[in-house]
């Protein structure tokens, strides 16, 4: 049994004990625990730990409550090899779902945590060589999943030790921060890494997905630093927070995870205009790097980069280790890992800077001419009666693609062009915004099918579902 006088071994612990033991750490569920308690339910969650295999591959199945983070804290200080996994796999009547039983497979999981308990998946699979070899190093390793929205989830390791180590130096600060991003998501741990490396307190959400939650969170806990992706500030900004809430504790606002278009950054910024806004970069495959924020486009630093055929490569002290399930093509022989981010470059005051201005993955080849959806969507979103848009390719025997949009209206703005035009016909809408796009964009860009629908779908993590 640990004791309650039980001193941590691992830097980033030992980071956190440093702190003063009263200082709020965690607010969930409307209720405060103190960094002493996390460390105390952290050397109660290492009396689980006793019997298990040095090194053993342990999914934890949660979010951010305190049962959660102290197990994940114990895992680190033991030096297991940990894969987060979202709440909403855990078993239902200690049924394995084939979702959790695929992430079981293709992780090499050995253990699983969830509901403040230990349970072994009986797992006798051989290892793959990347986690034989962390294991022989008596080395901390995490293992990611891809959000799957292309293909089979992708099994990412990277060493872990090697990611924590850039918050050992971080300097202490008290400050309020939502945590957002998901548990699962590596957007999500550095946020929580962040917070327990400041000394700084995280707060929870109940519904991620509600927007005037979030809002009274804001206002009730004083929160000043909001991490999101482009499409949650969106939705955001649509439930017209400021109108309802005092928001005026935030400072910050960290975005990232995929393209914010110059059009929503404007908006954003005039909704908020004592706010920062900072864009991050990162991916599961290389971790979230340091950047410099100029407008919409980032300076790139400490790291090493490219760009081939306008596509972003990337080479980071906190590249993950490959795949477990997958091929490692992604990482060349030089070690870049491809993100599939198409980019445009800018030099500001004699330095290189680099905008986000779409996915590989995304182009829309129409009879041989290159579409990047993101482009046509920043034109669409500055006509007024559009607060919302998704621009996707759709087969064509003709030119091979298509360019659609589904389009979501502002219906006190529709409802004036409207009575102009003497119409509501989709139809006439549809022709209105061709000719708002005809002097903008180049026939071939033009949206052939416009689709307009009530919102639009947005997944777990908070990205836009095309279809």
């Amino acid at each position: 049994m640990r004791s309650d006088s039980y001193n941590f071994t691992h830097p980033f612990l030992r980071k956190i004990e440093s702190f003063e033991q009263d200082s709020i750490c965690l607010i969930a569920q409307d209720q405060s625990h103190t960094y002493g308690k996390l460390l105390d339910s952290t050397r109660n969650a290492l009396n689980l730990l006793n019997d298990i295999k040095a090194n053993s591959v342990i999914g934890i199945i949660g979010d951010y409550d305190l049962k959660t983070l102290a197990f994940f804290l114990a895992c680190v200080e033991n030096g297991f090899i940990i894969t987060p996994l979202s709440a909403s796999l855990i078993p239902k009547d200690s049924i394995f779902s084939p979702m959790l039983q695929s992430c079981i497979k293709e992780g090499q999981i050995d253990y699983l945590f969830y509901n403040n308990t230990l349970h072994s998946t009986h797992n006798t699979d051989k290892k793959h060589s990347i986690i034989a070899s962390l294991q022989a190093n008596h080395t901390s390793g995490l293992i990611l999943f891809s959000s799957g929205s292309t293909g089979k989830p992708k099994a990412i390791v990277h060493n872990l030790n090697t990611l924590l180590q850039g918050f050992l130096e971080k300097k202490p600060k008290r400050i309020n921060i939502l945590l957002f991003l998901m548990f699962d998501h590596i957007g999500g741990l550095n946020t929580l890494f962040n917070v327990l490396s400041l000394g700084a307190c995280g707060i929870t959400l109940k519904n991620r997905k509600d927007m005037q939650e979030i809002a009274k969170s804001i206002q009730d806990y004083k929160i000043a630093l909001l991490p999101a992706s482009p499409s949650l500030l969106h939705l955001f900004l649509l439930s017209n927070p400021t109108q309802l809430y005092d928001l005026s504790s935030l400072r910050l606002i960290t975005y990232g995870t995929e393209k914010m278009s110059d059009s929503l950054l404007a908006k954003l910024k005039n909704a908020f205009p004592k706010v920062r806004f900072h864009q991050t970069f990162g991916a599961s495959e290389i971790g979230i790097t340091q950047t410099t924020t100029k407008d919409n486009f980032i300076r790139l630093d400490n790291m090493e980069y490219k760009i081939v055929n306008n596509e972003l490569f990337i080479k980071s002290h906190t590249n993950a280790l490959g795949y477990l399930n997958s091929d490692n093509s992604v990482f060349d022989d030089k070690g870049y890992f491809a993100t599939g981010d198409l980019v445009e470059v800018k030099t500001i005051n004699g330095e290189e800077y680099i905008k986000i201005i779409g996915r590989a993955k995304e182009v829309i080849n129409v009879g041989g001419e290159k579409v990047i959806p993101q482009e046509v969507e920043g034109v669409l979103l500055q006509i007024p009666f559009i607060s919302d848009c998704i621009v996707y390719g759709e087969s064509n025997a003709i030119t091979g693609q298509s360019v659609s949009v589904k389009v979501v209206l502002d219906s006190e703005k529709i409802e004036a062009v409207e009575s102009k035009s003497h119409t509501n016909s989709n139809l006439a809408l549809k022709k209105h915004i061709r000719t708002f796009c005809k002097d903008k964009l180049a026939p071939f860009k033009i949206p052939s099918k416009v689709s307009i629908v009530e919102s639009l779908e947005v997944s777990e993590r908070f990205k836009r579902i095309k279809s």
